[in-house]
């Protein structure tokens, strides 16, 4: 389910939208509550969608029926956001009636009037907590109490206003029509005006955010100039320099336009240049297969372009097609304190909340936020070896390996120090020393020694050298 969903239900007549809502499944932007929730435990799940990016809470339904907010309910429920959180946020309130069975003795089946009270939550550009000082976080169905660890993360994350939320110099008439229809009906929204509204793409005075530049602009980058994909095909493993450079003469395209628009030239031309090797199916044939499975490389390829920062100017994101893997840069840093050899730990921050959130509108990304873990999944499930992310004091770095993973019984006894060295020589793609192993991998030489050695009695890297001093001696992968 996306977003658009829950805004299809709210679009429709009085009596048909709380059995509309009744039947949504929760997710990401969307919980339902009964009306005699306590405020305070109402609290924790506004603090997740404002800490992600934002979403709709309905009150009054439970257990599949309407069992209404009352006044005082009602009141306490407006309060919340006074009483019991910190530091407070802006909450938007709806309220309908909605006719249901009586339930008094007199008159079993008289029809009686419930209210169903709608919370509408904002991303937000501070971190938000309870009065306890309980710091949640919406991810998928849940709003997940966030580790110490996880907080601060968020915290040096929301440090700022979100950038796809400044104002941008571009109005309505900068926009394409065309996309603006097609988003506006799939929301179910009356007017393009309303859809911007509901979407967090005006600023307070009426303006256009960045986000709505970027996802729906005739013309985004007259304004923001680096916010292209590059893809890149070279003819070897080593892109090569001078006169020796690999680039193929067709292997050099820039895509601009709208988020959407990029994703989808993007996606097409990786397709016609995607690498290929001949693989023995189930049935004992030869067919042609990508060297890396798509769901991967796409995954990477929306990740990098609806959570890049663009508030960094000058640089775009570069998809670089080798024989043997993928490349995926994109500007931006990962948040907070995350740390990229661990890439399966990292939390749900979305640095772009609205465009995020539009592109799972119209089925660009998914809801959970896994992408990382979907990546993961999907080259474990071709035998391929995990991802690797790393990260510049600008950049974060994707690096999918078309390489084997090696055998689970033995990746289970090999040490993390072992694993990561492994990682270090297939990006290399060239032999290394121990020193330079020992650099990257920001450990002492004797210990990366002996962690090479290691490697080597398992088989998976050959040592080359004259002798045991010597200098020119090299590490390799076998």
């Amino acid at each position: 389910m996306n977003p658009a969903s829950v805004d299809r239900a709210l679009g429709l007549p009085v009596e048909q939208r709380a059995n509309a809502l009744i039947a949504l499944p929760e997710s990401q932007w969307y919980d339902r509550k009964s009306g005699r929730i306590k405020a305070k435990d109402l609290a924790r799940h506004i603090v997740a969608f404002a800490n992600a990016e934002g979403g709709v809470i309905a009150l009054g339904l439970s257990d599949g029926r309407v069992d209404g907010v009352s006044p005082e309910q009602a009141n306490s429920f407006r309060q919340v956001v006074v009483d019991h959180i910190r530091p407070p946020l802006r909450l938007t309130f709806e309220e309908f009636e909605v006719r249901v069975a009586g339930q008094g003795l007199d008159q079993a089946d008289a029809p009686m009037r419930r209210t169903v009270m709608i919370i509408k939550i904002d991303p937000s550009p501070s971190a938000h907590e309870t009065n306890d000082g309980s710091c949640f976080l919406r991810v998928g169905d849940e709003s997940r109490r966030l580790s110490y660890l996880q907080r601060r993360e968020l915290e040096l994350d929301r440090g700022h206003e979100a950038f796809d939320g400044m104002p941008a110099h571009a109005t309505i008439h900068d926009l394409d029509p065309q996309q603006l229809a097609l988003y506006t009906h799939a929301i179910g929204s009356s007017s393009a005006e309303g859809m911007l509204v509901a979407r967090s793409l005006r600023t307070q005075n009426g303006g256009l955010t960045v986000a709505a530049d970027l996802l729906f602009g005739s013309d985004p980058q007259r304004e923001f100039p680096s916010a292209e994909v590059r893809v890149l095909r070279y003819d070897e493993n080593s892109r090569g320099t001078g006169v020796r450079m690999t680039l193929r003469a067709d292997g050099d395209q820039r895509f601009r336009g709208s988020i959407p628009t990029q994703i989808d030239a993007a996606t097409e031309c990786i397709r016609k240049l995607m690498p290929t090797r001949q693989v023995l199916d189930t049935a004992g044939r030869f067919e042609t297969q990508s060297i890396i499975p798509e769901e991967a490389w796409l995954e990477g390829l929306v990740n990098a372009v609806v959570h890049r920062s663009y508030s960094i100017s000058g640089d775009h994101i570069r998809i670089e097609l080798f024989p043997n893997r993928i490349e995926i840069t994109s500007p931006g840093r990962f948040p907070g304190l995350v740390d990229p050899r661990r890439p399966l730990d990292i939390a749900r921050h979305a640095r772009n909340p609205r465009i995020a959130r539009v592109c799972s509108d119209l089925g660009i990304t998914r809801e959970l936020g896994e992408g990382i873990r979907r990546i993961v999944e999907t080259m474990r499930a071709r035998g391929l070896s995990d991802p690797v992310y790393e990260q510049s004091t600008s950049s974060v770095h994707l690096t999918l390996m078309a390489a084997d993973a090696l055998p689970a019984a033995l990746k289970a006894r090999l040490s993390e120090i072992e694993r990561r060295a492994l990682d270090v020589l297939r990006r290399a793609q060239q032999p290394l020393s121990t020193g330079q192993i020992a650099e990257v991998l920001g450990v002492a030489r004797p210990t990366a020694a002996r962690h090479l050695r290691a490697l080597r009695d398992a088989g998976l890297i050959v040592w080359e050298g004259q002798s045991p001093r010597d200098p020119r001696a090299s590490w390799r992968l076998d």
